[in-house]
């Protein structure tokens, strides 16, 4: 039998991928993703999305960054009347928090101790920030000159940062095992998983 189809929508290229494999280990394949223009963007297409939603299963995945007090904040902010087939999460705070999450894997790729693992990244206010930290102090050359930017350069991650998190997204990360100290990734998989359930009644146009 075919894997359901679930089309996404999310802020950029690492969300997409997180995206891919969320969708991916709960059953489902994603058909293409929709935004990729900020957090902005999302909230201005939310309400097509969700009449997308009607008709076929849809995962619209946001950063909770600064912008509300709580993730159930926010989904009521950007939306009263979800859509019967439509899986709208938010990222406590960033989906980075998702990825520190799975401490052992991460650990490895960016070959630091695990020791040096947050024990609870969805309290920490800027994952990205916390991850370019970790990346800082990795024995390996590349992943420093990949994730951590240069001095002087302004910015707040490396030249291959966005690269290496769609990779480890890809090929390392455990979403199971990353939803043990994540909530709000806990509740994303459940979410696609009841998605996956229905996906064989539904046709996506």
């Amino acid at each position: 039998m075919s894997r359901p189809v679930i089309v996404a929508a999310v802020e950029g290229p690492t969300d997409e991928a997180v995206a891919a494999r969320l969708i991916e280990h709960a059953g489902g394949r994603m058909r293409g993703a929709y935004g990729k223009k900020g957090k902005d963007h999302l909230r201005q297409k939310i309400a097509g999305y969700n009449a997308a939603a009607h008709h076929a299963p849809w995962l619209v995945l946001v950063d909770l960054d600064h912008a509300e007090d709580c993730a159930p904040a926010l989904c009521a902010a950007w939306l009263t009347k979800p859509a019967p087939y439509l899986c709208f999460r938010v990222a406590v705070h960033e989906v980075e928090a998702w990825l520190l999450a799975d401490c052992d894997t991460l650990a490895g790729y960016l070959g630091v101790p695990v020791k040096h693992m947050p024990t609870h990244p969805e309290r920490l206010p800027d994952p990205k920030g916390d991850l370019v930290a970790l990346a800082r102090h990795s024995r390996r050359k590349d992943i420093r000159t990949d994730m951590v930017p240069r001095a002087g350069s302004g910015r707040r991650v490396g030249p291959a940062y966005a690269g290496r998190i769609i990779d480890y997204a890809t090929t390392a990360w455990r979403p199971d095992i990353a939803a043990r100290s994540a909530e709000s990734l806990r509740r994303a998989l459940s979410c696609l998983q009841r998605l996956v359930a229905v996906g064989t009644e539904v046709h996506p146009r």
